[in-house]
């Protein structure tokens, strides 16, 4: 691939929209770059401004998205801030905090964000420019990216088509029309109304917009593609633009999902395909839903184990059968740790934890474990009274730790990352993570409870068997962890499967065209436009 993009020396590039929040455009994108990975091309994932409660940490330090990091895997290259420069993590309906470059830089509300009329609340302001303030660095890392990279492929956020938020887009068609990149708009058929989607998503834009929505890639499909046919051609008689392929629905490809706001929890199991189990018995694990639950992809790897299924739960009377509890991350520990009191499973925990029962707290949910949390910072609550199932008090700090650490647990290697405002003063018990020499680095374990800080620690496949061995012991259970399932090489799977879609199904030459020359010229205009 030629790096041209109209003489200007960048490398060529392409926008993802959708019609909606989760039509695909997390999955697509990293599709599209694995799938040119595969033919040699010099590819990188971008997405300007990203809210996720699912977060990673780069190799510099930096926070960003999961899904950036997944689609930087696709394209097999290391994950860097540049490639989600923004990053909003809710922390009510209302207010988010601001990362930027993967630094969190303060809390600002959804209507100082936007630029809603009456501004940001004082005290809450970003620099003094909300969103707007933020475009100029988004566009800096685009620049940046498509200076080194031969093609650079862009996800948007929601709809190009909120109206209301024309202004100040700095995800959508903001970039495109500062970039001039072509845009493909990706519609879910899965939940119906796809051709009025693309219809009403394409009329609701601006004249200078239109001209850069180059076709449609229709997600989700099930059944014969010759009965979609007579719609797509109506399609392109109305809009005068092509479909560029149908993919078709398949199981298991809701990997690292940016938002576990908008997910329905209640009674739903990971999205997997669960094989028999290795041994005599299964092995049932339930996670507690708390409020603004952050990197729930934790469990994904314990979800890919042979004969273990995960669920999440609301109620104590659904941890009564479970082997093992999880008590996730969470973007506001104090708000989480209510809940669990409110819906009486603080009172289900601590029996667990008096019966020797297997319970293990991630990040958020370690800190909720403890004797006591000192909180200025997330909620403001002051000192909060743990659920005292493990010998730790927190104390949240101003800073954020970020970090990639390494160490031993349970004689085998883990790796992890960190992200929390938390410092835990650990009193008592065993640590849950030590160097090669023994000494403490995180977490603390006492009989079956445990937690640690670190996040992706069960993806390390030599630990995670060991844990879940674990876990089926002090249980009861005949559950075998099976000896050669690798985390790792199954995301690789997902990720191939995803470029195999993409060459398949999608007319990649139009692509590929796309890309290196951007969007065709003469697109039609669809009236009314944008008010």
């Amino acid at each position: 691939m030629s790096r041209n993009s109209g003489g200007t020396g960048l490398g060529g590039g392409l926008l993802i929209a959708g019609t909606t929040s989760d039509a695909g455009k997390s999955v697509v994108t990293a599709g599209i770059c694995r799938w040119l990975a595969r033919r040699g091309v010099k590819v990188a994932p971008f997405k300007g401004q990203n809210m996720s409660l699912n977060s990673f940490v780069t190799r510099e330090g930096a926070e960003i998205g999961r899904a950036q990091a997944m689609q930087a895997q696709a394209a097999r290259v290391e994950p860097t801030a540049l490639m989600n420069p923004v990053l909003l993590k809710p922390g009510s309906d209302r207010s988010s905090q601001v990362v930027l470059m993967g630094k969190p830089v303060g809390e600002l509300s959804a209507r100082g964000f936007f630029g809603a009329p009456g501004g940001p609340a004082p005290g809450r302001t970003l620099h003094g420019g909300g969103r707007e303030a933020l475009l100029e660095p988004v566009l800096a890392c685009l620049a940046e990216l498509r200076s080194t990279y031969d093609a650079v492929i862009c996800e948007g956020a929601g709809s190009p088509a909120e109206i209301n938020l024309r202004r100040t887009d700095i995800v959508n068609m903001g970039i495109a029309r500062a970039a001039r990149l072509p845009v493909v708009v990706v519609g879910d058929i899965d939940r119906g109304g796809v051709f009025a989607s693309f219809f009403g998503t394409t009329a609701l834009l601006g004249p200078e917009d239109q001209a850069l929505v180059a076709g449609y890639l229709v997600n989700k499909f099930r059944g014969d593609v010759s009965l979609l046919e007579p719609g797509l051609d109506m399609l392109r008689g109305l809009t005068g633009r092509a479909t560029l392929g149908v993919l078709p629905f398949r199981h298991g490809l809701g990997i690292d999902e940016e938002d576990g706001l908008r997910i329905s929890l209640r009674g739903g199991a990971r999205e997997s395909v669960v094989a028999p189990p290795y041994g005599a018995d299964v092995l049932r694990v339930a996670v507690c839903a708390v409020p603004l639950m952050s990197n729930f992809t934790d469990v994904d790897a314990l979800a890919a184990e042979p004969g273990v299924l995960v669920r999440f739960v609301d109620r104590p009377e659904e941890l009564v059968d479970a082997d093992l509890v999880i008590v996730p991350g969470t973007r506001g520990t104090v708000r989480a740790l209510a809940w669990l009191r409110e819906r009486g499973l603080a009172d289900a925990l601590a029996l667990r934890a008096a019966e020797g029962r297997p319970v293990l707290g991630i990040c958020g949910g370690y800190q909720i474990l403890g004797e006591r949390i000192h909180d200025e910072v997330e909620s403001r609550a002051g000192e909060v009274a743990g659920l005292g199932l493990l010998p730790v008090r927190v104390r949240f700090a101003r800073e954020k730790t970020l970090a990639r650490p390494s160490g031993v647990a349970l004689g085998e290697p883990v790796e992890g990352y960190e992200i929390h405002h938390g410092v835990a003063d650990v009193r008592g018990g065993d640590a849950f993570v030590t160097d090669p020499a023994g000494r403490a680095l995180d977490g603390c374990r006492v009989g079956a409870v445990q937690g640690t800080h670190w996040h992706g620690a069960l993806e390390s496949d030599a630990f995670r068997r060991r844990f879940l061995a674990e876990v089926a012991r002090t249980a009861g259970r005949r559950f075998v962890p099976a000896p050669d399932t690798g985390f790792g090489a199954l995301r690789e799977e997902q990720l191939e499967l995803l470029a195999d879609l993409v060459e398949e199904h999608a007319d990649t030459a139009a692509l590929l065209r796309l890309i290196e020359e951007g969007a065709p010229a003469g697109l039609p205009f669809i009236p009314p436009g944008a008010p």
